[in-house]
């Protein structure tokens, strides 16, 4: 029964990641040219330059086949809360419910109103209100990444609730604390400041494709000037945000951290890894080396999570038998995972008591058992765990996708300051041929590998939380659906052609815009004003 229960929750699980990834194919790259494309227009709304308005619309024009196909797989994404993890949209519905709501009545509609004004209304609209319906297109997108970001950040730190026994609900107390807790915020700058980076990306390496061929190099070198500009102010703010971000994650997910860096003991003034490589034979417990070769940058890792050169930063083994300090080496209020199971099976059993006496019509010790609830609710998830190393993520995984987009981010910042100076002094391109074409493809290139690093970021953030659905609360065997693992398995293959199609369609119509010889011709541009 137990192997069967697994079967589902993998197949599930490998679902949901399905239609994740293939969503973020889109929506960072919506985004990013949602800014770029607000960006040009008002340069052009400025200058009144017909050339910068053919611009703004070869871009306008890949902006929108992917928000199309961006909403198609994030309305699927969405229902896959209600059909594969029930039981989780049940225990927090009343909490994940509210920023989704307010995602799609405020955000959506926002976009779906000023999107149609910014494609259909160049005639219809004056310059100004246009140009405004295309900032606040980007802007409702950036609302809409808002409100999912702000769900997913309570599912990694749950605040701002109580729990209602009577209901075997979270009630939401605070939609402040669950709005713009510190895991919310973080997350929200560093997701889409990222996608300001892809963009910038996406349009370098789209006009180096372009100029490569001998295309379009005037179009080129104005849209590379806005793409690089805004790449660079992404990949930069996407840095400190980072910063913020990993002090948040070693307050509340310390085992993400120490996986993230394949910490098995941590010690004072804990150095960080620059480069290794895992020892695949290492397991939790034994005395292995974690590391088969590793190159480590000392206190490197105590000065990320905490700002403090000498500060104790816990490994997996130290975070399972509770074993932390503060900076000054004094031991501070963590307990083991055993003894987190112990508390979790008390709200468990106290939870079972209680309603055994509602049946009853036994109100004398509903107190109690609330209060035994209450003094123990916050490791509820941890009653299901059969064994403490069942709460260690995937390290390997996690360990090689944080150094993989800690290395690419730094790659980015140093590209984007090169093709700035590329493009402000051009007496520094090189004379020969052979080089400049290494250029071209180097930024080609570089759209896959910041397509990786954004998608390394999500993996850090999503497997690294394991097995939690949400954090310390409910494990993700407890939060499936009551579903056959071959259900689940057929519609992840339907899922995969689908979704694998409408990639085909949107790469095909990307293909065929910038494939075009020439843009619009200007003069019919301009009487289309």
């Amino acid at each position: 029964m137990s192997d069967l229960l697994m079967n589902v929750v993998d197949w599930s699980r490998a679902q949901f990641a399905l239609t994740a990834c293939y969503h973020w194919l889109f929506v960072p790259l919506t985004l990013g040219l949602g800014i770029i494309i607000g960006v040009m227009e008002t340069i052009y709304y400025r200058t009144r330059d017909v050339k910068w308005l053919a611009t703004t619309k070869f871009w306008m024009t890949l902006f929108g086949v992917n928000f199309a196909i961006g909403v198609a797989t994030g309305i699927i994404l969405e229902f896959e809360f209600g059909t594969n993890w029930s039981n989780y949209s049940w225990f927090v519905g009343d909490i994940f419910g509210a920023p989704l709501a307010i995602e799609g009545i405020v955000a959506f509609f926002m976009e779906s109103t000023f999107i149609a004004v910014m494609f259909f209304g160049w005639k219809k609209v004056s310059p100004g209100f246009h140009l405004a319906s295309t900032w606040l297109t980007a802007l409702g997108a950036s609302i809409s990444a808002l409100w999912i970001l702000v769900a997913n950040a309570w599912m990694q730190y749950p605040t701002g609730v109580t729990f209602n026994p009577d209901t075997m609900r979270n009630e939401m107390t605070s939609f402040v604390d669950v709005a713009f807790s510190p895991m919310a915020m973080n997350k929200v700058f560093h997701t889409v400041t990222s996608a300001w980076t892809l963009g910038g990306t996406f349009v370098v390496g789209v006009c180096a494709w372009m100029m490569l061929k001998g295309r379009n190099r005037d179009h080129c070198l104005r849209s590379i000037k806005v793409g690089a500009w805004v790449g660079l102010v992404g990949i930069v703010l996407t840095s400190i945000s980072g910063d913020s971000s990993a002090v948040t994650v070693a307050k509340h997910q310390p085992m993400k951290l120490a996986a993230m860096e394949g910490l098995y003991k941590g010690e004072k003034g804990q150095a960080i890894v620059a480069f290794g490589i895992l020892n695949p034979a290492k397991e939790v417990g034994d005395n292995q080396d974690p590391y088969l070769f590793d190159i480590s940058i000392p206190h490197g890792l105590a000065l990320l999570a905490t700002h403090d050169f000498n500060a104790f930063v816990p490994g997996i083994e130290d975070v399972i038998k509770g074993k932390s300090f503060d900076k000054n080496g004094n031991p501070v209020g963590t307990i083991s995972y055993l003894q987190r199971m112990g508390h979790g099976k008390a709200a468990q059993t106290a939870l079972g008591q209680y309603h055994r006496a509602v049946e009853r019509g036994d109100t004398t010790p509903l107190q109690q058992y609330r209060q035994v609830i209450n003094d123990n609710f916050q490791y509820l998830g941890y009653a299901y765990l059969d064994d403490p190393k069942e709460a260690v993520p995937n390290v390997p995984l996690t360990f090689y996708s944080f150094h993989f987009m800690v290395t690419i981010g730094g790659y980015l910042v140093l590209f984007f300051i090169v093709v700035l100076l590329l493009l402000y002094k051009p007496k520094w391109i090189p004379a020969k041929q052979k080089f400049a074409k290494a250029g071209y493809w180097l930024a080609i290139i570089t759209i896959p590998l910041t397509y990786m690093c954004s998608m390394s970021g999500w993996i850090v953030a999503e497997v690294g939380r394991q097995p939690w659905t949400i954090q310390d609360l409910m494990p993700n065997k407890v939060a499936i659906s009551d579903l056959s693992a071959g259900y689940v398995q057929v519609t992840f293959w339907i899922f995969a052609v689908v979704f694998t199609a409408l990639l085909i369609a949107d790469v095909s119509i990307i293909l065929k815009q910038i494939s075009k010889k020439s843009l619009t011709n200007l003069n019919e541009v301009e009487n289309e004003q």
